[in-house]
């Protein structure tokens, strides 16, 4: 079973998370609720950041916006500055697992996002600060950006199954080094390229900590995500 993966509530992982230290990532953001650690997102214009509408909620009920921030700018999220939610301004998707928050002006690279949708076979990057270690994911989050490496497999392969299906707004991924878990939520997805020509493709929302991930495809929402920067 696929694991939404916020760490908001403990989640137990079952598998090697495994994975690297990434050195590039200026986009990567850190979300924090109550200064705890909680999810990953990613900057898609100066005020804009994009994650997983999971994340802002505990046992269903809205998370506020005075206890959530974001760390920006360093792939050391100890380092990085903080940025808040501006009153009111978060929109989610009403067809994917995906939030837009808007923040005070950020001196940060935006992602350039994907206009076009994943392929099978097709390589991509998983970027996040999530759990590093295989018992109480709380416990062992990274202070640092790390990454996985996946292959995007057919949205109806057994690895996935109930969790993507064909025409659905989530794509089904395997591991191919490292996998992603709790505290990944609302991470980038990304095409593997030279640093710099990188798109966003997929925003995480969950793994089954062993061997396949799923994340929303952005193509899909790519019309919602412009017409929200545009507000």
């Amino acid at each position: 079973m696929l694991v939404a993966s916020s760490v908001l509530s403990s989640t137990p992982a079952f598998a090697v998370i495994g994975g690297s230290k990434s050195t590039y990532g200026p986009w990567a953001v850190r979300m924090l609720v109550d200064g705890k650690p909680a999810c990953t997102g990613t900057v898609v214009a100066r005020q804009w950041i994009l994650t997983a509408s999971h994340c802002f909620y505990e046992q269903a009920e809205p998370v506020a916006d005075k206890r959530i921030s974001f760390r920006v700018g360093n792939l050391d999220m100890r380092k990085g500055t903080t940025v808040r939610p501006l009153p009111g301004k978060r929109v989610g998707s009403a067809h994917a697992d995906m939030m837009m928050v808007k923040v005070p002006l950020m001196k940060v690279r935006p992602a350039r996002l994907s206009t076009v949708g994943v392929r099978t076979g097709q390589a991509v990057r998983q970027y996040g600060w999530g759990a590093t270690c295989t018992t109480d994911e709380s416990s062992c989050q990274s202070p640092v950006l790390k990454q996985s490496d996946l292959k995007v497999v057919r949205p109806d392969d057994p690895l996935c199954a109930g969790h993507t299906a064909p025409g659905g707004p989530d794509f089904c991924m395997k591991k191919v080094s490292g996998i992603p878990a709790g505290g990944d939520s609302g991470g980038p997805i990304m095409t593997v390229g030279v640093h710099g020509t990188e798109a966003l493709i997929g925003v995480f929302n969950g793994s089954d900590r062993e061997k396949s991930a799923e994340a929303g495809e952005v193509s899909q929402q790519l019309s919602w995500i412009r017409s929200v920067i545009r507000r």
